[in-house]
């Protein structure tokens, strides 16, 4: 649907109990995404909820914008940034974590 809409290149990945979430994850680590756009049903439980927070956990470590809701996805369509190169900043986990360990000594 978005491809026939916006003439945009679209990938599909599998559904997120078959591994999708997993896949899209995977992509952003590898640095082939930009920023994520998911959707789903707030009021429905999903069953592979453990995924779709990892997902978003892997997203904010890899600082990807992700819209989770139709407002932030708009902002995100809608922003400056999408027609001009953005660097990414990656928190150096390791280096935080010895940095902390050593303000409390």
């Amino acid at each position: 649907m978005i491809t026939d809409a916006t003439n945009l290149p679209v990938r599909g990945y599998n559904s997120g109990p078959l591994g999708g979430d997993q896949q899209i994850g995977t992509k952003i680590v590898e640095g082939k995404i930009d920023f994520v756009i998911f959707f789903s049903d707030p009021l429905t439980a999903a069953p592979h909820d453990p995924d779709v927070k990892a997902l978003m956990r892997i997203a904010q470590v890899y600082d990807i914008p992700f819209a989770n809701n139709k407002a932030t996805a708009d902002f995100l369509i809608h922003s400056s940034y999408m027609d001009e190169e953005y660097d990414h900043d990656i928190i150096n986990f390791k280096q935080n974590i010895e940095h902390r360990a050593e303000t409390l000594l």
